[in-house]
């Protein structure tokens, strides 16, 4: 490895949200760090996603909104018990490992922790999301090849 393929790799790393990156070619190794202050910046992203609801709600101040608001109030109890998997990571979500492929879980398909239940590209990688919890996949809340963000919700499990 030449030092300009160290530098566009270094580059790579700084654009991603990779935290380490490390290779090893024969008699060749390099490990590549990025610092910690820089994976802070990335959990910031959650905090402008809440501020989007906080947006919305003086719009319930309209008579039709809370009429609205009552039958999400009352599907709530019932999905209390699900367990939810997030994005680890910002990339694009995609269901299965190519367009012709079977997509990983369907809704209704049983899932094992370390299971693989979606992919999410970032930077060219594609990086298989695992499930952490066993359980029944009841909703999928994203769309395949959508762009998703850190910690956002993709599926819905019941335990």
């Amino acid at each position: 490895m030449d030092f300009k393929q160290i530098q566009e790799l270094i580059k790579m790393i700084n654009k991603s949200n990779i935290s380490e990156l490390s290779i090893e070619q024969d008699q060749f190794k390099i490990t590549i760090k990025q610092k910690e202050s820089e994976v802070q910046q990335i959990v910031t992203v959650p905090a402008v996603t809440a501020v989007q609801p906080v947006a919305m709600a003086p719009q319930p101040a309209a008579a039709p909104a809370p009429a609205a608001a009552a039958p999400a109030a009352a599907a709530a109890p019932v999905n209390t018990n699900l367990v939810t998997i997030k994005s680890p990571m910002i990339g694009t979500f995609y269901r299965s490992a190519g367009p012709d492929k079977a997509a990983f879980v369907s809704v209704g398909d049983d899932v094992a922790p370390g299971k693989v239940v979606c992919i999410i590209e970032a930077m060219k990688l594609f990086n298989e999301i695992e499930s952490e919890v066993g359980g029944k996949i009841v909703k999928v809340l994203v769309d395949d090849a959508s762009p998703v963000e850190y910690d956002q919700p993709l599926f819905l499990v019941e335990p």
